[in-house]
């Protein structure tokens, strides 16, 4: 069965905004593991301490000591696997969105995959506390499984081989 062009087309910018979204999180990836790497063995807590003074909020006040005694837990060698780990998360993204630019159908249902993953622990934060971020994460993560299921035999088709023989 054909499907008319347009139809392909309206279905394909959904495509390529899921195909932004996965670049654009890798790329935040990627700049918060060079951040983050760049932080090894420096002194966290006098960065820390700094970096409340210039955005003027009061480092005595007991929320941000207690976050400033955390940080004083994290050594370079923990600095540096935080680092490594979101590096590889960011290597993913980009992964995801060069396979949704080729249609190939198994990073599509990876992506669904990926993103059912995170709508239940998306719900709980929501249950503890509302946030506008978690619940903009929520709902592109359901637009995206429900957009990639339900147009997944429109968006990644198989190339069928004709028979030379």
């Amino acid at each position: 069965m054909l499907t008319e062009p347009n139809v392909v087309q309206k279905r394909a910018l959904t495509l390529y905004f899921i195909i932004g979204i996965k670049l654009l999180k890798g790329l935040f990836l990627l700049a918060l593991a060079i951040g983050v790497y760049a932080l090894a063995g420096q002194n966290l807590d006098l960065r820390f301490d700094a970096m409340l003074r210039m955005l003027h909020l009061d480092p005595d006040q007991s929320f941000f000591m207690h976050l400033g005694e955390r940080l004083l837990k994290i050594t370079p060698s923990n600095v540096r696997q935080v680092a490594a780990m979101t590096f590889c998360y960011s290597f993913f993204s980009f992964a995801e969105a060069a396979g949704l630019m080729f249609r190939l159908r198994w990073v599509g249902w990876i992506v669904i995959g990926e993103s059912l993953f995170f709508i239940p622990i998306e719900v709980y934060e929501l249950i503890k506390g509302f946030s506008i971020g978690v619940s903009i994460i929520l709902v592109i993560n359901v637009i995206i499984v429900e957009y990639l299921y339900r147009n997944r035999n429109i968006l990644f088709r198989h190339h069928h081989r004709h028979p030379h023989h």
